[in-house]
């Protein structure tokens, strides 16, 4: 394929699939091509009329099997119509759930036929509900994979649904996760009211911090935090069924094989440290798209809070936006937790 049938290509799908303007086309040629000319809104416009590329008034049954073909190869057989048609919305393709469930149905009926037909539902009842984006944020880990050097830790905003952070680690850290979670999610969204975790002690750290900035949450007359057993922080529960079936089952599957044939030995350290990294790679791929599915997915419930998770966050976000100079890296804050007595 020629330069020019590419940059055809390209310009086509961005118009006819993903609908976008000649102006953001131009915008992300110049981006992705520095320096380039012939980019500009006017050469978009003008290269789109000569090829008689245009907005269609709707993809063909064929398009959208292609295009939800491509991703069942890169996610597999787990994703359902709400969470492909997220997934497909968090990349611009805008697609109905009926046309997406048509188009999973026809690309491949014994996973479909699969998912309509099973009788389990493995997500807990929520007891109680959130006011708004930034009353409650909830945080837990999952250690599926941990026996090879991998830990997923989520953080979901209880009223949208949103995962507004998650990070993979081989070993759980205070200070990374600090660093790396805690800290970037209050300086992008804000400070929640309270954040909710289990009993263990990784989280220590981030609940210090919470609770020297407790006076400049919105409303500083909740506890600024709350700890319970696993079991109860139900809003992260509902998030680790989609990652186990469409990241870390799979995985495991296929390492647990390789082990039982004698392909990997966990016993030996630097095949376990190779082991982890490779793990680590692999599982961030799958849980990048499932945490984007699951933001751009539409959620039903209530009339108040039935949409898209990041909608819902970014309409009705309450979290206290602060001086980021008031929240202290991750040894600053280290150091003052140990000053007070505490190790």
């Amino acid at each position: 394929m020629s330069a020019l049938e590419k940059i055809e290509s390209f310009i086509k799908f961005r118009v006819q699939v993903m609908r976008k303007t000649h102006k953001q086309i131009s915008e992300e040629l110049q981006t992705n091509f520095p320096g380039e000319r012939g980019f500009s809104v006017r050469s978009i416009e003008r290269f789109c009329s000569e090829k008689g590329i245009k907005k269609m008034s709707q993809l063909s049954d064929r398009e959208v099997d292609m295009i939800v073909s491509e991703a069942i190869v890169q996610v597999g057989p787990t994703y359902g119509r709400k969470t492909m048609a997220g997934l497909l919305a968090a990349r611009g393709v805008h697609i109905s759930q009926n046309r997406v469930a048509s188009s999973l149905s026809r690309n491949n009926s014994a996973y479909h036929n699969a998912r309509t037909t099973a009788t389990a539902r493995q997500t807990n009842p929520i007891p109680y509900y959130a006011e708004y984006a930034g009353h409650k944020l909830h945080i837990d880990q999952n250690e599926k994979l941990v026996m090879y050097g991998v830990t997923h830790i989520a953080v979901v905003d209880s009223y949208s649904g949103m995962i507004v952070g998650f990070i993979s680690m081989p070993i759980k850290n205070n200070v990374d996760i600090y660093e790396h979670l805690y800290q970037p999610i209050i300086q992008q969204y804000g400070l929640w009211d309270q954040i909710r975790v289990d009993q263990g002690k990784e989280w220590i750290l981030k609940l210090y911090v919470q609770e020297c900035l407790a006076h400049l949450r919105h409303n500083t007359k909740r506890s600024p935090h709350m700890q319970s057993t696993s079991k109860q922080n139900h809003c992260v529960e509902h998030i680790w069924v989609e990652i186990n079936s469409r990241v870390n089952y799979p995985i495991k599957t296929c390492l647990i094989t390789l082990e039982g044939n004698g392909d990997i030995n966990r016993d030996c350290h630097h095949t376990k440290f190779c082991m982890s990294w490779y793990t680590l790679q692999v599982a961030n791929i799958g849980t990048t798209m499932a945490v984007q599915a699951w933001n751009y997915h539409v959620i039903p419930g209530s009339k108040r809070q039935r949409g898209v998770p990041i909608h819902l966050m970014l309409e009705s976000n309450m979290a206290q936006m602060i001086d980021p100079n008031a929240i202290p890296d991750g040894q600053s804050a280290l150091q003052s937790f140990e000053s007070i007595g505490d190790t």
